[in-house]
């Protein structure tokens, strides 16, 4: 029995950030699979379950737009934290805004419109309470209730994601034009247990679907 759920992701803004652009951000032409994810994450997640990302449709016609934001040129380090940590003060935690402020350009998507299906797995941390028809209950509960444990957004925290349960999706006004291309290679997502290996794929868009389940298929490339 499969179990699983599909979500309407929408938004004003988005950015799924190709990592081969080293210093302006420019995004993919659609949601990543490891966006999506991440969306479904802050509505509901355990440690005892996985959520795998099916087909991604886009139902929007892809434009982009240029932006400008500030940014934080660094980050304090994880030595400084631990070091914190250890001495029981936060002194030190912070870092100098207006030295590190920094302008960049952002080529980011405009009005983004997805439905997202996804099944969850359990993972070796589940117990004996724990079983697929519970969590994805619970997932559908909080979903419905618009709970989330932190804003799920489209790719940077700027960009809020409004996300709404449906059973069936909304009439895709992508353009027939735009419905079947070759997306190229895209990240699929990043194995933290396998020292942050980045995974991709070769994305397809066909009739207005990513195929998720295909694409795993064919094989993931690392």
């Amino acid at each position: 029995m499969s179990y699983g759920l599909k979500l309407l992701i929408k938004g004003d803004y988005a950015c799924f950030t190709r990592p081969e652009m080293k210093v302006e951000r420019v995004s993919y032409d659609v949601m990543t699979p490891s966006a999506a994810r991440g969306v479904i994450e802050a509505i509901h997640w355990k440690p005892a379950i996985r959520w795998v990302i099916d087909r991604i449709h886009v139902l929007a016609p892809v434009r982009f737009e240029n932006i400008r934001r500030n940014e934080i040129a660094s980050k304090i380090s994880a030595s400084t934290v631990k070091t914190a940590m250890k001495a029981r003060t936060v002194s030190g935690l912070h870092l100098n805004v207006d030295e590190d402020r920094q302008q960049r350009a952002m080529m980011a998507l405009r009005h983004v419109v997805y439905g997202v299906e996804a099944h969850l797995e359990m993972t070796p941390r589940a117990g004996a309470e724990d079983n697929p028809a519970k969590h994805i209950e619970m997932a559908r509960r909080r979903a419905e209730k618009g709970q989330h444990f932190h804003q799920p957004c489209l790719g940077v925290r700027e960009f809020p994601a409004d996300v709404t349960l449906v059973e069936e999706f909304p009439e895709s006004t992508l353009p027939e034009a735009e419905r079947n291309r070759d997306l190229g290679w895209m990240l699929y997502d990043i194995a933290y247990d396998r020292g942050r290996e980045a995974m991709f794929f070769h994305a397809r868009l066909e009739d207005g679907v990513i195929d998720l389940e295909k694409a795993r298929q064919e094989g993931l490339a690392r």
